[in-house]
C-alpha cells in the first residue's frame, strides 16, 4: 500500500513520530491478528511503533539492525547487519570506496557488538518475545532512505519464520520502495516521494531520540500490556 505523491489528509508532512504512527495504524491491513507483535527499529522507529502498538492493542518490542558505515566517512553506508549475522552489503559502494573484505569484516564485527550492547540495554526493561516465529509481525521504522538497515533487519527476521511480515513506515525513497514491497507480505507507506532528500524533511518535528528515551518508552509499554492482561509476549 504505497503510492508516490500521496498526501496525509491534505498534509505532505507528519507533525512528529507519534503522529506518523497514528496514521500508519489506521492503514495496517485488517483484520489484524491478535497474536501479532509490533517491532520498532531503534531509535526513532520505536516511537512510531509504540503509537501503532497502542492503537492496535498489540505488544511492542524492538528489532535491532545497524548500518555499516565507511570508517572515514560515517555518513556513507556500504550495507547493514541484523541479528544472527544477517548481512546486506552494497557491493558497488564497497568497491567504489576501496574497502577490502577484511575491512568489511571489521565493520561487521563492530556493528554486531553494538547490536549486542544495545539489545542488552533494552532487555533490562522488556523481555525477549517468547517466539517471533510462527506469529505475524509488524516491523516499523520512522523512514527509509537507502533501505540497507531495513533489509538486514528483514533478512534476520525471516530466519525466525514469522507467519506474516508487515513493513510499516511513514516515508520511503521511491527508488527502494519496490524492493521493500517485494520483501514483505504487506508494505504500508503513505509517502513515497521521488524527490526524497532525507527522512527528516517529511516531519515538522524530527528530534533525535536517545537510548534512554527508548528504554523509558518500552517501560511504559510493558506496563500498558500488563494492565491489559497482555503478558504473553
Amino acid at each position: 500500500m504505497y503510492d508516490e505523491g500521496v498526501t496525509l489528509q491534505g498534509r505532505s508532512v507528519y507533525r512528529d513520530r507519534l503522529d506518523a504512527g497514528e496514521i500508519l495504524a489506521r492503514l495496517i491491513p485488517r483484520p489484524v491478528d491478535a497474536g501479532s507483535i509490533v517491532l520498532g527499529l531503534p531509535r526513532g522507529g520505536v516511537i512510531v511503533a509504540a503509537a501503532i502498538a497502542r492503537a492496535l492493542a498489540l505488544p511492542l518490542d524492538v528489532w535491532v539492525a545497524r548500518k555499516l558505515a565507511h570508517p572515514l566517512q560515517p555518513e556513507l553506508a556500504i550495507g547493514a547487519v541484523g541479528p544472527g549475522h544477517a548481512v546486506v552489503i552494497d557491493a558497488e559502494a564497497a568497491r567504489h570506496f576501496g574497502l577490502t573484505p577484511p575491512q568489511i569484516e571489521v565493520l561487521i564485527s563492530r556493528a554486531e557488538a553494538e547490536i549486542a550492547a544495545r539489545l542488552a540495554y533494552y532487555r533490562q526493561v522488556v523481555p525477549e518475545p517468547n517466539d517471533i516465529g510462527h506469529r505475524p509481525v509488524i516491523v516499523v521504522d520512522d523512514g527509509i532512505a537507502t533501505g540497507a538497515t531495513v533489509l538486514a533487519a528483514l533478512l534476520a527476521l525471516k530466519r525466525r519464520t514469522p507467519t506474516r511480515i508487515t513493513l510499516a513506515v511513514p516515508v520511503c525513497a521511491a527508488d527502494i520502495a519496490p524492493e521493500l514491497a517485494a520483501s514483505v507480505d504487506d508494505f504500508v507507506c503513505p509517502l513515497v516521494p521521488a524527490d526524497f532528500h532525507a527522512v527528516g524533511v517529511w516531519y515538522d518535528d524530527f528530534a533525535q531520540v536517545s537510548d534512554d528515551e527508548v528504554v523509558e518508552l518500552l517501560r511504559r509499554e510493558v506496563k500498558r500490556e500488563e494492565r491489559g492482561g497482555r503478558r504473553d509476549r
